[in-house]
């Protein structure tokens, strides 16, 4: 790998797209290559070093599942079996389906718990229970095993199976389990522990300007940690949690983490997923996202928390893993142009295009599609209008006040598959918005990865497969 040459590429790119800083982590030819660019925070000029870290958000989700893993090769979990048999206390909105769900539904998104329930429970070390008693009377997105729908929540349940199973915190179990064995002395989860490093701050603003500096470092709790609100890591460290599930469960010591059979089950497909354009995903393993570069596959995992942004993918046939950090700005811009040159060079892979709709739109009928779809804390209403799709997308209830409705006209790109171009968030680029089918027929809009019903209960006859389970 020619350092030099990809750090100014690096430079050029993330000036380009008004990204503060960033750390990168190229694992290739078994070495971890480290760079940096930017930034760590615009108010005070502190450059990115290698050693910094940055908040990974949702990529979190995969030391959650690789703990989970463990107990489950070392016999005392069972994948297979009611999650409320390990916590007696969870408990859903529908008393029947808390019955069925498991833990390997909750590894690969196909429980039916929906995403976004942040609760602030405190910084004690019974956070994670009181959590999970909070979220007792949460609504499902959809029956357990219909579809995949993200969900954090989901992992936060994870994280409490980790600590009732280890007698151990969620947090000391990710320090003993996996920081020690692999040397991730860069991995922390608590805000005192990351004084202890130079720190990414988070940086919003509009698209193509430049970000100023969020309002606080870390707005999410301490309850948010196995899903991904609190950990903090350097690129290199997420490459080396990388690099063993590339060596079947080793560590560069020769310590065994993970047996080779668990590190194949969590890159093995359990579900499809119809939106394969939020997080670029084709399919679910036990907690990692995995994707079809024209036939050569991957995995990895995207994470987010407020201003800063975490990319990871890893070409397993090439021994190849690219890790992105930054704090703000066209993150995404950067991710794409960035990880499809590096890819290509290192591994052969082409990344698909941006979402967009073609230039020439196909003709397609919205009335199907039209009505009322609802899942926690959102409901959003397609209709027709002079012949085109329109969305509305409101936060209700809990989440009522969280952002203002946005509303966009669809743009067809097939039959099912929609691109809509809104304000707020999502006006850097078109979002997807995808209608499918759960198990029953019922019809299903995926935005963000989180599908949410027809509450009219119309069957959706939709020319996508459902996207069910498709093995263990």
């Amino acid at each position: 790998m020619e350092i030099a040459r990809w750090q100014a590429r690096f430079e050029e790119l993330r000036a380009a797209y008004h990204v503060p800083g960033a750390s990168l982590a190229v694992l290739v030819d078994g070495q971890i290559h480290e760079l940096a660019s930017g930034v760590l925070h615009r108010g005070t000029g502190v450059p990115v070093t290698t050693d910094a870290v940055f908040q990974v958000g949702s990529i979190t989700k995969i030391h959650t599942a690789t703990l989970v893993m463990q107990l489950a090769e070392a016999g005392r979990l069972d994948l297979d079996a009611p999650v409320v048999e390990i916590l007696p206390e969870f408990a859903t909105a529908d008393p029947e389906a808390t019955g069925r769900i498991t833990p390997r539904q909750l590894l690969s998104h196909t429980g039916g718990l929906t995403c976004d329930f942040t609760h602030d429970t405190g910084r004690g070390d019974d956070c994670l229970a009181k959590y999970v008693e909070a979220a007792a009377g949460v609504a499902l997105d959809c029956p357990p095993g219909t579809a995949i729908s993200y969900s954090s929540i989901g992992y936060n349940v994870l994280g409490r199976i980790v600590e009732v199973l280890t007698g151990l915190t969620w947090d000391e179990a990710l320090a003993q389990q996996l920081c020690a064995p692999l040397g991730l002395n860069g991995t922390v989860t608590l805000p005192e522990d990351v004084l202890r490093f130079p720190a990414a701050m988070g940086h919003l603003g509009e698209p193509g300007q430049e970000p100023q500096p969020a309002p606080a470092w870390n707005m999410l709790p301490r309850s948010a940690g196995p899903y991904g609100g609190v950990l903090c890591a350097t690129a290199a460290d997420l490459a080396r949690l990388v690099r063993m599930h590339l060596d079947a469960g080793v560590a560069p010591d020769g310590t065994r983490v993970l047996s080779a059979e668990s590190v194949a089950a969590m890159q093995r497909r359990v579900v499809d997923s119809p939106d394969k354009w939020t997080v670029s995903a084709d399919g679910w393993g036990l907690g990692w996202t995995l994707y079809d570069w024209n036939g050569i596959p991957g995995f990895g995992h995207d994470g987010a928390t407020i201003g800063q942004y975490g990319f990871l993918r890893v070409v397993p046939s090439a021994g190849v893993a690219v890790v992105l950090l930054t704090n703000g700005g066209g993150s995404r811009l950067l991710y794409t142009d960035l990880l499809r040159e590096l890819l290509a060079e290192l591994a052969g892979v082409q990344m698909p295009a941006a979402f967009a709709p073609p230039a020439a739109p196909p003709a397609v009928d919205i009335t199907p599609f039209t009505g009322i779809y609802r899942r926690e804390g959102v409901v959003i209403t397609v209709t027709e209008r002079d012949g085109a799709g329109h969305l509305v997308y409101e936060f209700v209830d809990g989440m009522a006040g969280l952002s203002p409705a946005m509303e966009m006209t669809l743009t067809p790109i097939s039959d099912t598959v929609f691109a809509g171009a809104g304000t707020g968030p999502f006006a850097e680029d078109w979002m997807p918005v995808v209608f499918s089918a759960l198990a029953d027929g019922t019809g299903v809009c995926y935005i963000g990865m989180r599908a949410a019903p027809k509450t009219d209960n119309a069957k959706l006859r939709s020319t996508e497969p459902v996207p069910a389970p498709i093995g263990r």
